[in-house]
């Protein structure tokens, strides 16, 4: 007897996705602008940076830890690429004997920034047992003070044309800084569903000493969470810096609450062992819906982060209820 379609299920499994959908057709009611071309390439275009932090940071709550630093990292990283991609002719430029380079080399200067930063995160909170929280935070306020430092808090601007091809340009009809953002949703995908180390993560996320005793070597995989997590705010800078055409010390102010809440509201649980890419992806652009929204309809910026604050509150409490009942 062939089986029913089960609508309960196939609705509560993919809610957050009915939420995104909901909010897209209010808005275009509300707004006749929003769903217009421009309107909705701008959105993919400035959540996609949040959306690579994100699939970065969310490897860090699945461990039942977190990551303030992407935030701070994103400045780092910007200034630390456009100081190296600025244009030969410009007089103002950072290092003005520096020869002429391929952009990859700075590219991987900032990403190497990235996850050297990471792994310092990853050493303190594995093995020096400090909360992800604190550990995060002192390295968020010295990434931010090394790109003051390096730049004396002044922008680094006049970036070579191929280098803001990154952030600006276009590969037929879709802009590069998206499609960079579905590789990494794809490669953070395939590592969370298909690879050893994936298993781990939501093993030690659900409980870390059942972890121990099966074997896992549960500090050295905190320590590729984070690295991974920073590799993603490096890029995330790298690309702000390409997209904006300079870098700047002031960069990526709150970018990682931006990040942590794309995370929650798509279902990531900050009692670890519970993430879903595809839930992700919806949270990241159910929240630039929002913000773009809000926009569009003249609401106060003010009153934005209210709307904001509100709703991860309510994801994490509706999560910690689902979590209770399944206790």
């Amino acid at each position: 007897m062939k089986k029913s379609f089960d609508w309960k299920k196939f609705i509560s499994q993919n809610s957050i996705w009915l939420v995104l959908i909901v909010m897209c057709v209010a808005m275009t009611i509300l707004s006749p602008s929003f769903l217009t071309k421009a309107n909705i390439t701008n959105v993919l275009m400035t959540e996609s940076i949040i959306g690579i932090l994100a699939v970065g940071v969310m490897w860090c709550i699945l461990s039942k830890g977190i990551d303030l630093m992407p935030g701070a990292m994103v400045a780092l990283t910007s200034v630390v690429s456009a100081s190296m991609v600025q244009e030969l002719t410009y007089s103002g430029r950072m290092f003005p004997n520096l020869p002429d380079m391929p952009i990859f080399i700075p590219i991987i200067i900032s990403m190497l920034v990235g996850c050297l930063f990471g792994a310092l995160n990853g050493w303190l909170i594995a093995y020096t047992k400090i909360p992800a929280f604190i550990a995060t935070l002192g390295t968020q306020l010295i990434a931010r003070a090394c790109a003051q430092l390096y730049t004396n808090a002044y922008p680094v601007p006049t970036l070579k044309a191929n280098f803001k091809f990154l952030g600006q340009g276009y590969l037929g009809f879709i802009p590069v800084v998206v499609l960079i953002f579905v590789i990494f949703v794809v490669i953070s995908g395939f590592m969370l569903t298909q690879t050893r180390f994936g298993a781990n993560v939501y093993a030690i996320g659900g409980n870390d000493q059942a972890a121990r005793v099966a074997g896992i070597n549960v500090e050295k995989n905190l320590i590729k969470v984070y690295v991974w997590s920073g590799f993603c705010a490096a890029v995330g800078g790298v690309l702000l810096a390409a997209r904006s055409g300079a870098g700047n010390s002031s960069m990526g102010l709150n970018y990682e609450l931006d990040a942590i809440a794309a995370a929650t509201v798509g279902g990531t649980s900050h009692t670890g062992g519970v993430c879903r890419i595809s839930g992700v992806i919806a949270g990241i652009l159910i929240l630039g819906v929002l913000k773009n929204g809000m926009l569009l309809l003249g609401i106060s910026a003010y009153l934005q982060q209210v709307f904001k604050g509100a709703i991860i509150i309510l994801a994490v409490v509706f999560d910690m209820r689902k979590n209770a009942k399944k206790n």
